[in-house]
């Protein structure tokens, strides 16, 4: 029980450092890639997905993720990768992207 409180702590106490824009609509994200997973794969028996990295600027967000899903003919899980654009809390543009490429989430540079 003594662990739990810890960790209830340990918790409080990083959510409080974080800067407020980092926490602006933070669980929407998760709401959109899920819905995103879902329209992507809608005969998928099972999936889950992994974001690797996240880029944002200002009210605009890129999530890096791959998705693993598993058919449900019993196929091996097919195994993709995705640049997704939020703005404002929407998915606004998706990039399909190979396995084995780097993504280049770099911020825009201004001329």
């Amino acid at each position: 029980m003594r662990s739990l409180a810890h960790l209830v702590l340990l918790a409080a106490w990083t959510l409080a450092a974080l800067p407020a824009s980092a926490m602006t609509d933070s669980g929407d994200i998760g709401t959109l890639i899920e819905s995103f997973v879902t329209r992507q794969f809608p005969d998928a028996a099972s999936h889950f997905w992994i974001v690797n990295e996240t880029q944002w600027d200002g009210d605009e967000m890129i999530v890096d993720m791959n998705t693993i899903v598993t058919e449900r003919r019993q196929a091996p899980p097919t195994e993709s990768r995705f640049l997704l654009l939020i703005v404002e809390g929407q998915l606004k543009g998706i990039q399909s992207i190979p396995l084995d490429a780097a993504a280049e989430c770099q911020k825009e540079q201004e001329v």
